[in-house]
Parts: C-alpha cells; sequence; structure tokens
C-alpha cells in the first residue's frame, strides 16, 4: 500500500508563487514516476507535470516556464513549484505516483490540495 501526503496549496494573487509538496511512503520501490495533476470546477482532470527517478520532466504547454517539477529520491518526495500563476491555474492539484509513464495503471493519488489564483 501507498499512503500520499500533499501540502502547499492556498490562495494567491495572480503573478504570485506556490510551492506543492507530495510525500510517498509504503510500497513505493517500484513507483517510478511522480507527479501532478489538476482538476478545475466543470473540467476533466489534466496532467500538469510528470518526473522519473532519473530526472527526466515532462509538462503541460501551458505552465511551461512558469512551474518547475522536482524530486527528492531521498525523501520519496516531489514538488511543484508554481511562479507567475494564472487565475486559470485555479484547480485542486492532485499528486500522482505510479509505475511507468505511458500508462495510468497502478497508479496512486493524493488527497488533493486546493490552489486559488485571485486578487
Amino acid at each position: 500500500q501507498v499512503q500520499l501526503v500533499e501540502s502547499g496549496g492556498g490562495l494567491v494573487q495572480p503573478g504570485g508563487s506556490l510551492r506543492l509538496s507530495c510525500a510517498a511512503s509504503g510500497s513505493i520501490f517500484r513507483l517510478n514516476i511522480m507527479g501532478w495533476y489538476r482538476q478545475a470546477p466543470g473540467k476533466q482532470r489534466e496532467l500538469v507535470a510528470l518526473t522519473s527517478r532519473g530526472g527526466s520532466t515532462n509538462y503541460e504547454d501551458s505552465v511551461k516556464g512558469r512551474f518547475t517539477i522536482s524530486r527528492d529520491n531521498t525523501k520519496n518526495t516531489v514538488y511543484l513549484q508554481m511562479n507567475g500563476l494564472k487565475p486559470e491555474d485555479t484547480a485542486v492539484y492532485y499528486c500522482n505516483v505510479r509505475p511507468t509513464a505511458t500508462t495510468l495503471a497502478g497508479s496512486y493519488w493524493g488527497q488533493g490540495t486546493q490552489v486559488t489564483v485571485s486578487s
């Protein structure tokens, strides 16, 4: 079993920054991929960013240049540094860990953390 604990969401003004964290524990040795998804009201959940244990990354186009995903393998923790936040970034952000990048099979999800960008 795998447990994911997220933190770092909140309310921020446009142009501001937030840093999300997700700490994984349990049977995680096969879970190569760590990442973040988000879901805005009335919309489907979408990929934000992924990173592999080796350090490769993948970003959704709208966040490239503004968000940075990183991970600390010694702490089994993934981070999402979000800069230049826009109102359209408002969503519930979910941590995701899984074996491979090509499929969501075998995924574990965090409980979600709300990010609200508003003046």
